[in-house]
């Protein structure tokens, strides 16, 4: 299984999406969108959504999920860890 952390996500997030704030600040509880958010777009989540699928191998095939997986980096270590573990069993 793939080795999930909030610092390799944090890695992701700054490699494939505008992030317009310093990367240190990004906490795995910080909000990734919206108000109090760190200022990410539908362009981002589609470049987060592509990124997860390449590096995880599962894809975030919806809006809702997306919405679901990506409201911040701890969520979306949840989201990724779990459905790993479901596909390993």
């Amino acid at each position: 299984m793939a080795e999930v952390t909030i610092d390799l996500l944090k890695e992701l997030l700054v490699e494939n999406c505008m992030v317009k704030v310093d990367p240190e600040t990004i906490q795995a509880d910080t909000p990734l969108f919206g108000p109090e958010s760190i200022g990410l777009d539908s362009l981002d989540a589609l470049q987060m959504a592509i990124a997860v699928e390449k590096q995880y191998g599962l894809a975030i095939g919806d809006p809702a999920t997306a919405r679901d997986a990506l409201q911040s980096l701890g969520v979306l270590h949840g989201w990724i860890t779990q459905r790993l573990a479901a596909q390993a069993s």
